[in-house]
């Protein structure tokens, strides 16, 4: 990999790791369901004029709408608003292991005792955060556990999208998303507009970072390394973004971290590097 796109690849996940912060920040002000629709509206906004789906792609489109833009976006932010924004980098990373098993129950891809013991691994990460001695909302937790699950599934889903341009895929799922997202939160969330009206540029820059940095942006320049690199050079980044998150979150933040987010940590994210190095790697 040349520098350019080593730095552009690590300019990707500082993008994304940032978005944790971001997010927990955005989610004090305007609550996760409503800021995930206003961003899946602007990400709309952006998109649509440019990268357009055809109609015999809306099935397919739909479907993502629902397990990546409700369950895996949607819960993400809710469960934001309950769990720090470290923990919430951490224990997203399940829809690695996620994937790996669904493909094997869906697919019959060959899991193999080295990602056996990796899932093993990550979910025990998971368990030691559950169990930190710190006060943490299990129930922000377990919505963040779904929604690594709906990543996962999500995964599956675009199996089935043939060609279809990546910022199309992304553009239909946020048009298609938005409205379902902003549904819910009228029914299950309260003071929509008196939220947005108070909204300081914080929250507000919340929406805006999230749609056009960690959505468009990011996802435009990691389209370019896809095609550019092979998977298994591409691949290792992707574990910079949980630890770049982790990093703000502290920094910025000032959210603590004790022995058992650290174990948790290094557990949940050695799992992951473990199925991610032997999935990519080529066979003898």
């Amino acid at each position: 990999m040349t520098l350019p796109d080593l730095l552009l690849a690590t300019l990707v996940m500082a993008i994304w790791g940032f978005n944790f912060v971001v997010a927990k920040v955005g989610v004090g002000e305007l609550d996760g369901l409503l800021l995930t629709g206003l961003r899946f509206a602007l990400v709309a906004a952006l998109l649509i004029p440019f990268y357009r789906p055809h109609w015999r792609q809306m099935k397919t489109l739909a479907m993502l709408s629902v397990t990546l833009g409700v369950v895996h976006f949607g819960l993400l932010f809710v469960g934001l608003q309950g769990i720090d924004a470290a923990t919430s980098a951490i224990v997203i990373q399940l829809q690695v292991p996620f994937s790996a098993l669904l493909a094997f129950l869906l697919f019959k891809e060959r899991l193999g005792i080295g990602r056996f013991a990796g899932m093993a691994l990550a979910f025990l990460g998971v368990v030691l955060l559950a169990g930190e001695p710190q006060r943490i909302e299990l129930f922000g937790l377990v919505l963040v556990v779904i929604s690594a699950l709906g990543f996962a599934l999500s995964t599956m889903v675009m199996k089935s999208t043939g060609g279809m341009h990546p910022l199309a895929i992304t553009g239909g799922v946020c048009l298609l998303g938005a409205p379902q997202l902003l549904l819910l939160s009228a029914i299950f969330e309260t003071g929509q507009f008196d939220k947005m009206a108070n909204a300081s540029w914080i929250g507000w820059g919340a929406v805006a970072y999230t749609a056009i940095f960690a959505s468009v942006v990011a996802h435009s320049l990691w389209y370019r390394l896809v095609r550019r690199y092979p998977v298994n050079v591409i691949v290792p980044f992707s574990l910079l973004a949980p630890v770049l998150g982790i990093l703000s979150s502290i920094a910025i933040l000032g959210e603590p971290f004790g022995l058992h987010k650290a174990m948790g940590a290094v557990c949940t994210l050695s799992g992951v590097a473990l199925i991610q190095y032997l999935s990519t790697r080529k066979p003898a």
